[in-house]
This record gives C-alpha cells, structure tokens and sequence, in this order.
C-alpha cells in the first residue's frame, strides 16, 4: 500500500531524514522506532505530503500523493491538534468534514466511538474540561472516523493509563482485522514487541534497522538472560564477561559476552540476590534499540555546554549574519568616503546603505540572541 524511497529532507545545516526507505501493506502494524530527533515525526509529515522531501518517492498503491490519497489517511499527531474552547462532539465533527464525510453520516459514527472510549456522557463538554487521556482519544477518534485504508499515529499510548492502553490496544487490533495499514511512532518497546509484524529504527536520521520483528530478535540471538529477584543488583554492571546490564528495582535483563558461562554468574548471587527467576531468552527490543543506538548521551551541566559550543565554533547562521553586516557597511563607507571627495555630493544612495547597514546590525544581535536561547534550552531538553 505504502511504499516509502530514499526519503530526504535537510533544514539549514541538519539532515532530518536521510535515506529512509520502507513499505506498509494493508493489514499490518508497522513500528517506526527511534531516539528523540531521531527524525520519526519528519518522516511521518514527509509521508503525509505536510513537509515537501528535498529527495525521495512516496506512492500510495502505486501512485503518486493526491488529494483524494489525504482523504484515505488517518493522522494522530503527537502534539495536541483540538480546538480547547469547543465542544468534543463539535471538534469531531469539524475533523470529519475535513475528511469530506457528511454531518448526517459523521455524527452517529462519533457517538458510538465516544461511548466506545467511555466519553459518550461528555460529548457536548468543551475539550479543556478533559483530561490528557481523554484528549488523546478524542483525537484518535477524530483520526480514524473517516474509516481510514492508512493510519498513522504518533505516540497513540501517550497520556493512556494501562487500562485505556489495553482499550486502544484492542481498537487497533480490529481496525487491523478490518485490512487497514497501520504506522505507529513509539518509546513503548513492550506495545511494538506484542502488536507490530515489522519495524524500521531511525537513528540521527539514517535507516539502522529494518524488517520482520522476529527476523531482527533471531539475528540478536538468544544470550540475554531474564532475572527476577530481591535485593540489590546494582553489582551486576560492573561483573565481569556482562555486556550489558538493565537492572530494576526486581528486575534485570542481562546480556552475556559467551552464553555459555551462564552458571558463573549464578555463583556471584550468593548472598547478594534471592533470585526469583533466571531465564535464557530471546533479547527484548528494548535491548536491541539500546544495543543499535546505544545508551543515552551524558547530559552535560551548563558551563560543560556553553563551553562544547564555543570549541565547535560560531553557528553558521551567525557567520552569514555577520557577512552580511561587514559587506553591507564596507560598501555604505565607501560610498560615504567617495562623496566626501565630490564638489556636489548625493547622500541619498549612502543614506540607504547606512539604515541598511543598522538593520543588518539589528539582526545579528536578534539572531545571537535566538541562538544563545537554543543553546541553554537544549541543556535542559537533551536527553
């Protein structure tokens, strides 16, 4: 249904998306995983023909982005997209009229999946009264009214107590049931190892993994072990022949340099864990995400940062400010200079270069502004 090549897109001097290529047929849950900036979202609004791609081929059952392709698509954005002064019943609506379906059609459509989500009491409540949860459901419902071929959501559990999670888990099933493709953006490992047939991991932009889910865990082999215990297990990062180890409060995932020293490892438990569990399986996707992107980056204090930005240079949307600055006030005191040698002088044209000079001043400093906001901004966002 959706066959995705070569996608490219490029802001300024960053590559969102380099590279990706997938494809999503009809009946299918695909997973498109991926650390923060990975570029999931651009990929995703690159899809939904939002963003124009600098390079790359998007077809939709063989055919070029259309209108009537939108109308085929269902779309849950991440951030919220609801109009919080209006009525829930009337913001569906308006979504659905969007999507070219009728009142008449659209209104008992949205009635049964309000009660379907237990919000059927509150259809006439204006949005703001809800909860975040209860938002997100009504915007998936605004998503998948229009009975999509294609739906697209962007982290769809954010926001979703495990019991809603279960709810959305089952919607999703039948709408699958039903042969309808379906791409989901998530941080939720545990929601792609239990429902998606195939996932594409997005690191910095570049393609890293890609194909049938169980294909990539048998690929990883079978040399993670699974413990459950009582106790501290802190010791077990630091033992030797671990590769890596996740520890919980009760719980570890393990992955051993040779499987085959298991037993050692049990020998280093004694008086140290109650163990509960000890288990040799397949590794979760959680660890393979891990393994494939590697752990997150040290978060840097803010003197460690702003000293990172100034060894790495002046941005470069600073340097063609500051040309513009110098070039234009050269020129403007040259002309000053060259009038001052003329009997009958004409100020007009140097005049304009001078306020032209003062503006691109003016936007130097409002840009470095900008830019030093973003560098202590991004202190607190890295992950």
């Amino acid at each position: 249904m959706l066959k995705v090549t070569n996608l490219r897109k490029e802001f300024d001097t960053v590559v969102a998306v380099d590279g990706v290529s997938l494809e999503v047929q009809r009946g299918e849950m695909f997973g498109l995983l991926g650390p923060n900036g990975a570029g999931k979202t651009t990929t995703i609004r690159t899809v939904l023909n939002i963003i124009k791609p600098d390079q790359g081929n998007i077809e939709f059952d063989g055919k070029p982005f259309t209108v009537e392709t939108w109308n085929t698509i269902g779309y849950l954005p991440e951030e919220r997209g609801l109009y919080r002064k209006s009525k829930i019943i009337n913001t569906i609506l308006y979504f659905a009229a969007l999507k070219g379906l009728n009142a008449l059609v659209a209104k008992p459509k949205a009635l049964r999946w309000l009660d379907r989500f237990g919000l059927a009491d509150r259809a006439n409540n204006k949005v703001e009264e809800l909860s975040k949860g209860n938002q997100q459901k009504v915007q998936l419902i605004s998503a998948l009214l229009h009975d999509p071929q294609l739906l697209i959501l962007d982290e769809p559990f954010a926001g979703l107590d495990p019991v809603n999670q279960v709810l959305l888990k089952d919607v999703l099933m039948e709408l699958r049931h039903r042969n309808i493709a379906i791409i989901f953006s998530t941080h939720q490992m545990e929601q792609v190892e239990k429902m998606c047939d195939n996932i594409c991991l997005i690191n910095k932009g570049k393609p890293v993994l890609y194909g049938a889910l169980r294909s990539i865990k048998q690929k990883y082999g079978k040399n993670s072990i699974h413990l459950e215990f009582d106790g501290d297990a802190s010791f077990l990062k630091k033992m030797p022949g671990v590769r890596r180890a996740d520890v919980y409060q009760n719980y570890a995932e393990v992955e051993l340099e040779d499987l085959s020293k298991s037993a050692m490892l049990l020998k280093h438990f004694d008086g140290k864990l109650s163990l509960r569990k000890f288990e040799i399986v397949e590794p979760s996707l959680n660890s393979i995400f891990i393994d494939v992107v590697g752990p997150p980056a040290e978060v840097k204090t803010e003197p460690e940062a702003a000293a990172s930005v100034q060894k790495s240079g002046m941005d470069p949307r600073l340097k063609r400010s500051l040309f513009s600055v110098i070039l234009v006030s050269v020129v403007a005191l040259v002309l000053v200079i060259a009038n001052t040698q003329k009997a009958d002088p004409d100020w007009s044209i140097s005049a304009l270069l001078v306020g032209a000079a003062g503006i691109s001043l003016f936007n130097y400093f409002r840009m470095k502004k900008k830019i030093d906001f973003e560098h202590s901004s991004s202190v607190g966002e890295r992950p």
